[in-house]
């Protein structure tokens, strides 16, 4: 595995996880795939790490999955060589929020990978593609659907067409669309909001809005949740700290 392959930071709470292929637009293969797992799993082990972001390098997110590498595991007759699956499916366990911050193509194995999180911020430059149906395969389909509903997800999954930045946000697809120059202090200042937020809460939010999407017991989970969660340490402390500002800011408003 390639040491700098994927780069990592931990900052004020926010763990940064960043694709370094640049001289292969960030295609994934196996060792970009194991080292972007084994970052998650960092991430995720680590209580400095309330949010987890995700992001490409040299003005890319991701091409895809490594095709050469893949065109090499066929002829050695292993189909079922797929390490991107595995990235994406990897992220997208995550119990905590994560954010993909996307500049440029985020296509095939990149889109899926990008799905897989929470949240996306995008620049204008950034296009999506789903071209699984093209190498007669499917790639994101069902991560896709959960995102922008099936009847859009069936015509980006059966075309294989270009999704250009503006359309990614009118359909659902992405959270946020800005300026190049703007994607770093956007992205963070998304992450430190989240950061701000009870981390008990955020990965109970998750659970329940998961289980909503996916059709289970969404309602038997957040109920489950408030009893786990009011009257706890955590939501004592934020509560009492609330009604602290906001007796100020009446007391102060009253001077």
């Amino acid at each position: 595995m390639d040491d700098d392959i994927v780069l990592s930071h931990v900052e004020n709470g926010i763990g940064w996880l960043s694709l370094n292929r640049p001289n292969k637009r960030n295609a994934i293969n196996f060792s970009l795939a194991s080292a972007v797992q084994k970052k998650m799993e960092e991430f995720d082990t680590d209580n400095s790490v309330h949010v987890i972001v995700i992001q490409g390098s040299g003005g890319s997110f991701s091409a895809g999955a490594d095709m050469t590498e893949a065109l090499g595991a066929e002829k050695e007759g292993d189909r079922r060589f797929n390490p991107s699956r595995d990235a994406a499916l990897r992220i997208a366990s995550s119990e905590k929020p994560t954010i993909a911050s996307i500049d440029g193509p985020a296509y095939g194995a990149g889109a899926l990978l990008a799905c897989g999180c929470d949240l996306r911020v995008i620049t204008s430059q950034t296009k999506f593609r789903f071209p699984g149906a093209d190498y007669g395969l499917v790639v994101g389909a069902a991560a896709l659907t959960t995102l922008v509903g099936p009847v859009i997800a069936k015509e980006l999954i059966f075309t294989s067409r270009v999704v250009e930045a503006h359309e990614a946000l009118s359909i659902g697809l992405v959270n946020r669309v800005v300026e190049e120059n703007e994607l770093q202090l956007v992205t963070t200042e998304l992450a430190e909001s989240i950061v701000n937020a009870s981390p008990l809460a955020t990965t109970w939010a998750k659970r329940v809005i998961n289980t909503a999407v996916t059709g289970g017991d969404a309602v038997g989970i957040e109920l489950q949740s408030d009893l786990i969660l009011r009257g706890g340490a955590d939501h004592i402390k934020r509560f009492s700290d609330a009604t602290a500002r906001v007796t100020g800011r009446s007391s102060n408003q009253k001077a």
